[in-house]
């Protein structure tokens, strides 16, 4: 082949690979083949609300507000683990799924003093020796710890060195009416423990038992004098996401 063919050919070959390359560059955007790495992080998690729907007592704003943010947070062990929030004001319990969904809630007995911290080293005194206003039940988060107290009795210690659980109602004092005030439709009647959490007895089997005492469940006790960003550090997750609150 003659010099000249052969230089017509080069000139033909570096023709073609600039077109080609000019039609690459078109065909990809700019932003992409600059920085391929600078896509759109996936969209946030959309929010989740807890769900009371299977109760026909309205649960107080306390007792949602902190179950909405226990959902949306999955402050429960990455919601993962069923959780339990035990209202002091109103004298309630709701046991829920993993999910946020509540499973069933009742009424409980509470210590009889109002307050959110247990005496420094209540757990190792005689009960005789516990004064009245000593009689509280702890506000916060509790990891559930099955076990049984010194009467052989199973319960869920909710915080064990201060001798603080949740257990069946004990009615070895008559004169306390502990049925009675479980019945009464206020909860003005529901402080008499000295700090413990009475249940009923069939609330607690069928409930309580299951969700704490056989698998690993978070306790969540509301407090009547500190709020709960104070204790849990919760945030309202309407506001924070910028929607519409759950009904």
């Amino acid at each position: 082949m003659s010099s000249t063919r052969w230089s017509e050919l080069a000139t033909d070959v570096r023709q073609g690979l600039s077109i080609g390359l000019a039609i690459v560059a078109i065909a990809i955007p700019a932003s992409t083949a600059q920085a391929p790495s600078s896509i759109a992080a996936a969209a946030p998690m959309a929010p989740r609300f807890a769900d009371f729907s299977s109760t026909q007592n309205m649960p107080s704003a306390d007792a949602r507000f902190l179950a909405n943010w226990v959902a949306d947070s999955r402050n429960n062990d990455g919601g993962n683990v069923g959780f339990i929030i035990i209202d002091k004001k109103f004298a309630r319990v709701y046991v829920f799924d993993a999910g946020g969904r509540l499973r069933a809630d009742s009424a409980v007995l509470l210590g009889g003093a109002r307050g959110d911290d247990s005496v420094a080293g209540i757990g190792n005194r005689p009960i005789e020796q516990v004064r009245p206003e000593e009689r509280t039940t702890p506000a916060g988060r509790f990891v559930a710890e099955p076990g049984r107290n010194m009467l052989g009795e199973d319960v869920v210690w909710i915080d064990y060195d201060a001798a603080v659980s949740m257990h069946r109602v004990r009615l070895t004092n008559p004169a306390e009416r502990r049925l009675e005030r479980l019945a009464t439709p206020t909860a003005d009647d529901n402080r008499i423990s000295y700090g413990c959490i009475n249940v009923p007895v069939t609330f607690y089997e069928t409930y309580i038992r299951p969700a704490a005492a056989k698998r690993r469940a978070i306790i969540y006790v509301l407090p009547e004098v500190h709020s709960l960003q104070q204790v849990f550090g919760a945030y309202d997750v309407a506001a924070a996401r910028g929607v519409r609150p759950a009904p």
